[in-house]
Protein backbone atom coordinates (compact mmCIF):
# COMPACT_ATOMS: atom_id res chain seq x y z
CA UNK A 1 0.00 0.00 0.00
CA UNK A 2 1.90 3.01 -1.14
CA UNK A 3 1.04 6.62 -0.85
CA UNK A 4 -2.25 5.81 0.76
CA UNK A 5 -3.88 8.63 2.61
CA UNK A 6 -6.78 7.25 4.52
CA UNK A 7 -9.00 9.82 6.18
CA UNK A 8 -11.80 9.82 8.67
CA UNK A 9 -15.14 9.29 6.92
CA UNK A 10 -17.57 12.19 6.93
CA UNK A 11 -20.53 10.28 8.36
CA UNK A 12 -20.68 9.59 12.10
CA UNK A 13 -19.49 6.08 12.92
CA UNK A 14 -20.56 3.61 15.50
CA UNK A 15 -17.70 2.32 17.67
CA UNK A 16 -18.15 -1.22 16.34
CA UNK A 17 -18.10 -0.31 12.65
CA UNK A 18 -15.18 -2.15 10.98
CA UNK A 19 -12.63 0.02 9.17
CA UNK A 20 -13.01 -1.95 5.93
CA UNK A 21 -16.77 -1.36 5.77
CA UNK A 22 -16.71 2.42 5.62
CA UNK A 23 -17.64 4.68 2.74
CA UNK A 24 -15.42 7.25 1.03
CA UNK A 25 -12.16 7.13 -0.89
CA UNK A 26 -8.50 6.35 -0.19
CA UNK A 27 -5.54 7.59 -2.23
CA UNK A 28 -3.77 4.34 -3.15
CA UNK A 29 -0.82 4.09 -5.52
CA UNK A 30 -1.51 7.51 -6.98
CA UNK A 31 -5.25 7.14 -7.58
CA UNK A 32 -8.42 7.44 -5.56
CA UNK A 33 -10.13 4.10 -4.93
CA UNK A 34 -13.35 3.39 -3.06
CA UNK A 35 -12.62 2.89 0.66
CA UNK A 36 -14.04 -0.64 0.59
CA UNK A 37 -11.89 -1.61 -2.43
CA UNK A 38 -8.52 -0.61 -0.91
CA UNK A 39 -6.48 -3.75 -0.24
CA UNK A 40 -3.05 -4.64 1.13
CA UNK A 41 -1.49 -7.97 0.27
CA UNK A 42 -0.93 -10.23 3.27
CA UNK A 43 2.74 -10.64 2.29
CA UNK A 44 3.42 -6.91 2.12
CA UNK A 45 7.01 -6.20 3.18
CA UNK A 46 5.92 -3.10 5.09
CA UNK A 47 3.40 -5.13 7.07
CA UNK A 48 5.76 -8.00 7.94
CA UNK A 49 8.99 -6.09 8.53
CA UNK A 50 7.77 -2.56 9.31
CA UNK A 51 9.69 -1.16 6.34
CA UNK A 52 7.48 1.84 6.01
CA UNK A 53 7.06 5.36 7.27
CA UNK A 54 3.95 7.32 8.11
CA UNK A 55 2.93 10.88 8.67
CA UNK A 56 -0.23 11.90 10.51
CA UNK A 57 -1.78 15.23 9.69
CA UNK A 58 -4.61 17.17 11.32
CA UNK A 59 -7.26 18.93 9.29
CA UNK A 60 -8.78 22.05 10.83
CA UNK A 61 -11.61 23.83 9.06
CA UNK A 62 -10.90 21.87 5.88
CA UNK A 63 -7.19 22.83 5.79
CA UNK A 64 -4.32 20.47 6.62
CA UNK A 65 -2.09 22.01 9.30
CA UNK A 66 1.49 22.50 8.03
CA UNK A 67 0.80 20.23 5.06
CA UNK A 68 3.99 20.82 3.09
CA UNK A 69 6.18 20.34 6.17
CA UNK A 70 4.48 16.98 6.78
CA UNK A 71 4.95 15.93 3.15
CA UNK A 72 8.61 16.90 3.14
CA UNK A 73 9.20 15.01 6.40
CA UNK A 74 7.52 11.91 4.94
CA UNK A 75 9.80 11.99 1.89
CA UNK A 76 12.87 12.53 4.09
CA UNK A 77 11.87 9.64 6.36
CA UNK A 78 11.53 7.30 3.39
CA UNK A 79 14.98 8.31 2.12
CA UNK A 80 16.39 7.66 5.60
CA UNK A 81 15.12 4.08 5.36
CA UNK A 82 16.66 3.71 1.92
CA UNK A 83 13.71 4.08 -0.42
CA UNK A 84 12.36 6.89 -2.56
CA UNK A 85 8.68 7.64 -2.77
CA UNK A 86 7.36 7.86 -6.33
CA UNK A 87 5.72 11.20 -5.43
CA UNK A 88 7.28 14.53 -4.53
CA UNK A 89 6.20 16.50 -1.48
CA UNK A 90 4.26 18.81 -3.80
CA UNK A 91 2.44 15.86 -5.41
CA UNK A 92 1.59 14.51 -1.95
CA UNK A 93 0.26 17.95 -0.98
CA UNK A 94 -1.99 17.98 -4.06
CA UNK A 95 -3.29 14.47 -3.35
CA UNK A 96 -3.94 15.29 0.30
CA UNK A 97 -5.88 18.43 -0.55
CA UNK A 98 -7.91 16.49 -3.13
CA UNK A 99 -8.64 13.78 -0.55
CA UNK A 100 -9.81 16.33 2.02
CA UNK A 101 -12.14 17.83 -0.62
CA UNK A 102 -13.41 14.43 -1.84
CA UNK A 103 -14.21 13.34 1.72
CA UNK A 104 -15.70 16.75 2.65
CA UNK A 105 -13.46 16.78 5.72
CA UNK A 106 -13.60 19.77 8.05
CA UNK A 107 -11.87 18.55 11.20
CA UNK A 108 -10.12 15.22 10.76
CA UNK A 109 -6.94 13.18 10.84
CA UNK A 110 -5.23 12.08 7.60
CA UNK A 111 -2.39 9.57 7.49
CA UNK A 112 0.08 8.81 4.71
CA UNK A 113 1.51 5.30 4.97
CA UNK A 114 3.80 4.34 2.08
CA UNK A 115 5.49 0.95 2.05
CA UNK A 116 9.07 0.23 1.10
CA UNK A 117 8.26 -0.98 -2.41
CA UNK A 118 5.66 1.35 -3.87
CA UNK A 119 3.84 0.13 -6.98
CA UNK A 120 3.50 2.72 -9.69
Amino acid sequence: MSGAAPAEPTAPLTPAEPFDERDGVIWLDGAFVPWRAARLHVLSHGLHYATSVFEGERVYGGVVFKLHEHSERLCASARELGFELPWSATELDRATRALVRAQHLRDAYVRHWPGAAPRR
